[in-house]
């Protein structure tokens, strides 16, 4: 399988995309639209998005979230600034902004004057929150993922934790290209334009629905993840000899059949009591000890091998770095290769979608701030057309 490079193969090409965006909700809306095809390109401010100098846990935000876009740098507070960012915003078909409420209306950047001038433009605006009392906050994925019952979730009992990547800045872009999406075809029927809003709290409130709709059937409120009432009895990582741990499913009666031949367990294959799944969830605690001690004797390879042959969900669990020598994501076309301006060199997740077999690839590599500049503007004596 070979990433797709030809722009004319990809099903956003055409469409041109100015992002006034940084850190991470706004920049992964660009990305998925540019990775489909689109020309995205990156509103970036002198000098260049700060992002891009974040440390620690912030320093994999810029190259995970920018390739497939181009870079201007526009000073918005002169007038010269201003004349270049509605002559792009008036060229665009779309728009994607991720400030703080408030910020672009201040500079006459914001959808109602945008779309005045563009009434075919479509204007997204990645924000903590919908309409509401919340609406002029300023939020942050883990703002959201604690006020919005995540971090309650993750977390052990009176220990509340942030899920372990950008969940919610990715998935509310996530959103925000569905709006996108969307709106485009309704254009297609209307030639109108539209307002599109995506946001941190209500996509955390929407993740977390199952568990809502969990305390609206049982009456029960949901408990942390940690602490929860599996719906299936064997449904947990386990401790193995190598000193390893493996995560192992059985979600299905007939998946408990094929667990128990395989695994020699005769006693529950011929227990009556254990032969529908939630009699067995009810029986944990006299299943798991045996399960734990099976378990604890054999080496990782040795037992998801076994489970891989008879088909039960099993995994090891493996750390971000080991992903980069995953056989599955190397021979699928699961790791595009980028490069730093240093020159140095890294390998990141595709986007996870295959179009007719086939996955988007790189057409441009992480930009250098304002490297476009002379190509979208021309030979001015603007910043960005000299940059």
């Amino acid at each position: 399988m070979e990433s797709v490079a030809d722009m004319s193969s990809l099903p956003l090409e055409g469409l041109r995309v100015v992002e006034f965006s940084h850190m991470v909700m706004g920049p992964s809306i660009g990305l998925i639209l540019g990775d489909l095809g689109a020309d995205v390109i990156k509103i970036e401010p002198e000098g260049g998005d700060h992002t891009r100098r974040l440390l620690g846990s912030g320093a994999g935000y810029f190259p995970m979230y920018n390739r497939n876009k181009r870079s201007v740098c526009i000073n918005l507070k002169t007038p010269e600034g201003m004349d270049q960012a509605l002559e792009l915003a008036d060229s665009a078909d779309i728009v994607i902004e991720n400030f703080r409420p408030g910020a672009l209306e201040k500079l006459g950047l914001g959808a109602a004057n945008l779309r005045k001038r563009n009434p075919r433009l479509i204007f997204c605006s990645a924000k903590g929150f919908l309409a509401g009392p919340y609406e002029q906050r300023t939020a942050l994925d883990e703002v959201a993922q604690m006020m919005g019952g995540l971090a309650y979730m993750t977390g052990p009992p009176g220990r509340p934790l942030r899920a372990g990547a950008s969940v919610i800045d990715v998935t509310g872009g996530m959103f925000g290209v569905i709006g996108i999406l969307a709106a485009l075809e309704r254009r297609h029927r209307t030639g109108e334009g539209a307002e599109v809003k995506c946001s941190l709290f209500e996509t955390t409130a929407f993740l977390v629905g199952q568990h809502m709709a969990q305390q609206a059937v049982t009456g029960k409120a949901a408990a942390p993840m940690p602490a929860r009432i599996s719906a299936w009895a064997i449904y947990d990582v386990f401790d193995v000899a190598d000193g390893e741990q493996v995560f192992v499913g059985v979600v299905s009666d007939s998946q408990w059949e094929l667990f128990c031949a395989a695994f020699g367990l005769d006693d529950f294959a011929a227990d009556e009591s254990l032969k529908l799944n939630n009699e067995r969830v009810l029986a944990r605690d006299r299943i798991l000890p045996v399960i734990r001690e099976m378990f604890s004797s054999m080496k990782k390879a040795e037992l998801l091998g076994k489970l891989e042959a008879i088909g039960l969900p099993a995994a090891p669990i493996t750390r971000p770095e080991e992903l980069f020598d995953d056989p599955h994501l190397n021979a699928g076309g699961g790791l595009v290769d980028l490069s730093l301006p240093d020159g140095t060199q890294m390998r990141l997740p595709a986007l996870p979608i295959e179009i007719d077999g086939e996955r988007a690839g790189v057409r441009h590599n992480l930009p250098e701030p304002g490297e476009h500049g002379k190509e979208i503007f021309g030979g001015g004596n603007s910043k960005a057309a000299d940059s």
